[in-house]
Formats: structure tokens, sequence, C-alpha cells
């Protein structure tokens, strides 16, 4: 699922202060530039200036002088501690299977980079200027989907990132967009200033190669990082992975809820459902906030329906339409406040400094419980529970528009020649397959726990597992969607000579131009892959805004 924002910002400053979910998908999707603030980077040296005083002292400091973990009381000698952060972040490079995608691992970068800016994790000035260079370049790590307990934090896929600032591991880049960042950075020394902010090439991964990391740092005039004492620690102990896959969900879900008030307005019409039921006293008698947006969206985009004008009258028999017509504003309304829930705790999670141990304000080096992942974790699978629901909902409408003792006089799956043409009737099949597996997606990961190191973490969040399987699960809502409007579009054709309501005939033109409308039974995939990419551009939602204006 890639929903493209309207207009993402160029440039985003990292600062001691929180990123917005705007800007996270700005850098991670459409390859904004990063900007450091020169303030917070006064910080961040003042902040390790203690770490360097902690770390000639005779006694003991944890993450500093010490072992990690079940190691935590272990001293180490000055001289042995860089080999020790080197060590850490190696070790902690332990993923497998495929590669992540690479929004996710630009997200993941930008939100350590982020906790780094706030002068609260100790590391030197270079670091953090190193992180914003590697994701200026267009540098994307190699990161590995399963590695991650969610506990501390996401250290696999943070190690992976680390693990490339040091020069090593493998990366994916586009060689032509290094040589820009190197020839732009060549007279720039990568200490005591902030990270240059070169022309931004947009998402070049099409053009990207899998490559050393040794050769891309060299490529695009960038030194390795040699870490310092706490370094390696303050780089992958984070909640950064699943927050930035929680960002992008939240952005990426806010648009198909609105998608698929557009989608179920158009069943309501093209199946001859009354739109009476949207009314605003009848949604005050129950004050959900986003059940109250989603029946506001429902009266828009069926304002002044011919179709829904022609069964008013005293002949309509109906008593009422079934619940998939009915009630979708309140099943997608509760969507919209789970939504509204998880931005709430990503706020907080954008404004936080999670590392282990963290320099505190007054400048004490303490252990703490942070980088836990629950709180992310839980609304991650929250928001697969409510996915999952809005698409079931729609395979139903779906469902309905192929049944001919339920669509009101439309033919059979819609189909051109009955009998000798199959029609959507397979379609449905896909919807339905889908759902099926979103139904699956939405067991919670973060029921789930296994201890590790030695029991030391004997309780983790799962939050990565719960943040992979919602990417998959938005995914196949834009799908479900695409397949629900292909089936509502052909419909409303068929009602011919009865017409549709402005916004929904613009979304049923811009929908059959892309698959043909009704006919004789074709080459199907296709269609459904034009339509699932009408959906996920935003270009069914733009259609139906241009007509109701910005919907709610």
């Amino acid at each position: 699922m890639s929903i493209s924002a309207p207009s993402a910002a160029s440039t985003v400053t990292v600062g001691q202060g929180p990123l917005s979910i705007a800007e996270v998908v700005a850098v991670a999707r459409h390859d904004a530039q990063i900007v450091l603030d020169p303030a917070a980077l006064d910080a961040v040296a003042a902040s390790r200036a203690i770490i360097d005083d902690l770390a000639a002292d005779p006694a003991a400091h944890y993450g500093i002088s010490t072992g990690f973990g079940a190691l935590a009381t272990t001293y180490i000698e000055a001289d042995r501690r860089a080999q020790l952060q080197v060590s850490l972040v190696r070790s902690h490079a332990a993923g497998s299977g495929a590669e992540v995608e690479r929004e996710v691992v630009r997200a993941l970068m930008l939100l350590r980079l982020s906790t780094l800016m706030t002068g609260r994790t100790g590391v030197r000035r270079v670091t953090a200027e190193t992180y914003a260079a590697i994701l200026n370049a267009g540098i994307t790590p190699v990161v590995r989907e399963y590695g991650s307990l969610g506990c501390s934090g996401d250290l696999a896929p943070l190690a992976h990132c680390a693990l490339v600032a040091m020069g090593e591991g493998e990366i994916r880049a586009s060689e032509s967009r290094l040589r820009t960042a190197a020839a732009q950075n060549q007279a720039i020394s990568t200490t005591g200033i902030a990270a240059p902010t070169i022309a931004s090439a947009g998402d070049d991964s099409d053009d990207e190669t899998l490559m050393s990391a040794a050769s891309a740092l060299a490529l695009a005039g960038i030194a390795p990082l040699q870490l310092g004492e706490k370094e390696g620690l303050a780089l992958i102990n984070g909640t950064d992975g699943m927050l930035g896959m929680l960002s992008l969900a939240i952005h990426d879900l806010g648009a198909l809820l609105q998608t698929a008030d557009i989608a179920a307005s158009m069943s309501v019409e093209g199946l001859m459902g009354t739109d009476a039921v949207f009314a605003a006293d009848l949604h005050k008698l129950r004050p959900q906030a986003g059940q109250a947006l989603s029946a506001a969206n429902f009266r828009t985009i069926l304002a002044g329906s011919p179709i829904v004008a022609s069964h008013k009258g005293p002949e309509c028999t109906r008593v009422q339409d079934a619940y998939s017509l009915r009630c979708a504003p309140i099943v997608h309304g509760a969507a919209r406040d789970t939504v509204a829930h998880a931005t709430n705790v990503a706020h907080a999670e954008l404004a936080s400094a999670v590392d282990n141990p963290v320099l505190t304000l007054d400048g004490r080096v303490e252990s703490n419980g942070n980088f836990h992942g629950a709180p992310v974790a839980y609304v991650l699978d929250f928001l697969a529970i409510a996915a999952a629901d809005v698409a079931s909902m729609s395979e139903r409408r779906t469902d309905r528009f192929l049944d001919r003792a339920r669509n009101q006089g439309l033919p059979p799956f819609l189909a051109h020649e009955v009998g000798v043409d199959s029609g959507l009737m397979i379609a449905q099949y896909t919807a339905a397959g889908i759902v099926s597996e979103m139904k699956r997606l939405a067991v919670p990961a973060s029921v789930d726990s296994i201890p590790s190191s030695a029991m030391q973490e004997d309780h983790v969040s799962m939050g990565w597992a719960a943040a992979r399987k919602l990417r998959r699960s938005i995914d196949g809502l834009g799908r479900v969607l695409a397949i629900e409007l292909l089936t509502a579009a052909r419909g409303l054709a068929l009602r011919a000579p009865l017409t549709p309501g402005a916004a929904t005939g613009a979304v049923t033109l811009l929908v059959n131009a892309a698959s043909g409308g009704p006919g004789q039974d074709r080459y199907l995939s296709p269609e459904i892959e034009a339509v699932v990419e009408l959906v996920q551009s935003g270009r069914v939602l733009d259609s139906a805004s241009a007509v109701t204006g910005p919907l709610a």
C-alpha cells in the first residue's frame, strides 16, 4: 500500500522537537531531504561531553563501560570499548528473510535520527550527521523481515542500519544519486557541520542496485563511523521500526477510509438503497465522532443522486437495507476512531526519546524500560482488526451486487450474456480470499511473548510483527475496496438510463475507463489491478473530492 501524499515537503528539519506523521511520510516515501537543526546539534555535542566524562570514571556505568543485557555488570576496560560497540552492532544485525521495504527502512532510520537529535542519547554530533547524510544520499540498508521481538526495541533492524553507517553490510542505492551526493559533498567534512541538503531525486528505488555499504559510502563521500562509548546501544535501542510502520499505516488508512465511504456510497446507490439512514439527526443519537464524519461523507457523496431519487416515493416497498449498506457509517466510523486513538499514541511516541540507558535533562545516565514496544504494538494490532472489519463489510456489498436475488434487478454476476459470461463472479472470490487472510492477520501479535537474553528480557512486545502484518492487511484493504469499486461502477453503468450522482458518477467514469466497464468477459486480473492502482494512488479519492470538496 502506498497512497501518495498530495504535496509532500521537499525538506524536513530534524531537531529536538517531534516529527509529524506527514514529515515521516515525506522522508520515507517521497525522499524529502533532511536538514539538521544547528541548535539541536549543539545540544547533542553538549550531552556527549557528559558521556565522555563518565567514560573516564573508574566506576562502571551501564552501556558506557559495561557489557549489555545479561552482561550488564561486566566492566569493560577503556581499550576494549570501541570493539565492544562494534561487536554489539555486528552481533545484533542478525535478521533473516526477505528484505524490508525501502520506505520502512527510511522511516526507522529517520526516527532513530530524531531520537539522536534530542540530546538524550549521548551520541556524538558526527553520528547524527552521518545518519542524515545516508538518508539524503538515498542509501537504504538491507534490513531483513525477521529478527525483532519489539523489546529492547527493534534491535536487529536498527543494527542492520548501524552496521551500514560503520561501512559494513549491504545496501541498495542508485549509483547516479550517490555520485551526485559525492559531488555536492566533496569539500565538506562529515565532522563539525550539519549534513548537507542535496537535490532530491525522488523515489529512485527502480534504479537501485545491491552493493556493499563500504562501496556506497565511498561513492557518496561519507566517512564510515568509528563508534565511541554508548553509541552502539544508542543506535539500536528504540522502537523506530514499529513506529515508522505505524506512521505510514495511519497516513494510508486515513485515505482508505475516505475511499471506503466512496465505495460504499456507490454500492448504496447501485443497489437502490436509501440515503435516509445517513441523516445527521439519526447519527446524533449515537454521538461517536468517527461515525458522524463517515455519515456526513455519505450524505455529501450521494447528494443529488438521480438513482436515489428514483425510488424515494411511496411506491418503494423496501422496509430497510441490509446491514452492509445502512450500518456502513457505524463500522467505518469505528475504524476512524481506532485510527484517531492510534494517532494519539503515535504523536506521543514521536515526541519520545527512547534509549537505554538515557541521558536525563539534569545530566544523569539512567537505565529504564521505555524501549518496550507495548504502546505501539497494541494499536498496530487494533488497526489490523479495524481494517479487516471494513474489508469484510466491503466484500459483502460486492457479493450483494452479484446475486440477482438481492441486487434489485441487475443481471446475475453483472454478466453481459447470462449463461455464457461469468461477469465479476471470480472477482468476488478474490475479495473473499483477501478478507479471509485479513481476518487471520487480525489475530493480535502483542499478546505473545518469547523470553530472550538469558531471561533478562523476559517479556517482549512483538510490535515489529504486529506492524509487518498490518502492512499486509492495509494492502489487502485497498484491494478489496478496489473490487467493490469495480463492481459498483459496473452496476451503476447497468442502471442506465438512470444516472448516478455527480461524485459517484465521476468515480464511475474513472473506474470504468480504467477497467473497460460492462461487456463480455475479458481477462479480469489486469482490470482489477488497474483499479487497485486508482485506489493506491489516491485518484479515486481525488475524483470524488473534485466534486464534493474535501471529505471528512
